[in-house]
């Protein structure tokens, strides 16, 4: 009987880890990563100074970002930046950075959509 309550917990668990999955290698429409945030598909984009999260639905059609907000949290080496996003042209969230992204840094983007669900994927 502990044994199944075990299981069912577990699975219970494991289930909300599920839901926000990675889409490993796949590229969105303008080159960049895609990941599930927030039970949408987020594209990154990041060049030079500026970073780009373009917003889409499960069919890869945009979504308005009008009320959404977010951040991402870019880190290479030692440094580390902060950068606000907010919405620009229809389906995009940006922000700019301080100094030039370098290749290869990690950002961890933290999307909340109009709806007021927020999650995070790191790219």
């Amino acid at each position: 009987m502990k044994l199944a309550l075990l299981l069912a917990a577990a699975l219970l668990w494991s289930g909300s880890a599920l839901a926000q999955h990675k889409h490993g290698d796949a590229k969105g429409p303008n080159g960049g990563p895609m990941q599930d945030i927030a039970g949408v598909h987020a594209e990154l984009v990041a060049t030079g100074t500026s970073v780009t999260v373009n917003i889409f639905d499960e069919a890869t059609k945009p979504i308005s970002t009008k009320g959404f907000s977010g951040s991402a949290l870019i880190v290479a080496g030692a440094d580390r930046e902060t950068v606000m996003l907010a919405p620009s042209g229809e389906n995009t969230l940006k922000g700019e950075a301080r100094k030039a992204i370098a290749a290869g840094a990690a950002v961890t983007v933290v999307v909340k959509t109009a709806a007021g669900k927020s999650g995070q994927a790191r790219f």
